[in-house]
């Protein structure tokens, strides 16, 4: 098979990075003769597109840091606990990170500490069939807890709400993983006013 067929035959969803090229052994030119014919479409740094597939933001801010985590209200958006789309994308990322993320104008960067970073990480299933890494519903709120000013407060309030009378709450996972972030009583504090 021609090397161009296979590049195609690569991507996932419409998207591919340039990684999944260089691990089948394919040299990187190939990319530059589809993009020529006009097969494919380079969206940003290591990341193409097929033609006429729409553009994910969540795929592409994703791609530019593997410790990229979407967190906070963006979280909240795709758990369905706040009804605004994100116009910037809160994304949690490791204490330390130096990159492509800094600047872009779109997002609001919230450093973790690198031992953190990973607790309450979930894969997540757009629709249009990519998966993105957020964190679940539970830590997501020690997020919003721990973020408060930071967080429009008519948002925060709401998802707090919606959490204490939700079927789908984890209490349990909850408190844990406020004590893993040293915000037990702010955590259980946000929580009393409503009992």
């Amino acid at each position: 098979m021609k090397y161009e067929n296979k590049i195609l035959n690569l991507f996932k969803n419409g998207y591919l990075i340039t990684k999944d090229v260089t691990e089948h052994n394919i040299p990187r030119t190939y990319l530059t003769k589809l993009i020529k014919k006009n097969k494919i479409e380079r969206v940003c740094r290591g990341v193409y597109i097929k033609k006429n597939v729409l553009i994910d933001e969540f795929v592409i801010l994703q791609s530019k840091s593997k410790y990229a985590i979407y967190s906070n209200t963006t979280a909240l958006y795709l758990h369905g606990f706040s009804n605004r789309i994100p116009i910037k994308y809160d994304i949690s990322i490791k204490s330390g990170y130096k990159g492509s993320l800094q600047k872009e104008e779109n997002v609001n960067l919230f450093y973790t500490k690198n031992e953190l970073l990973n607790l309450g990480v979930i894969n997540y299933k757009l629709d249009s069939g990519n998966i993105i890494k957020i964190y679940d519903l539970d830590k997501t709120i020690c997020d919003i807890i721990k973020n408060k000013k930071k967080i429009d407060l008519e948002i925060f309030n709401k998802a707090i709400r919606e959490y204490f009378y939700s079927k789908k709450k984890n209490t349990l996972k909850l408190y844990e993983y406020a004590k893993k972030m040293n915000i037990y009583n702010k955590v259980r504090d946000t929580f009393e006013v409503l009992k």
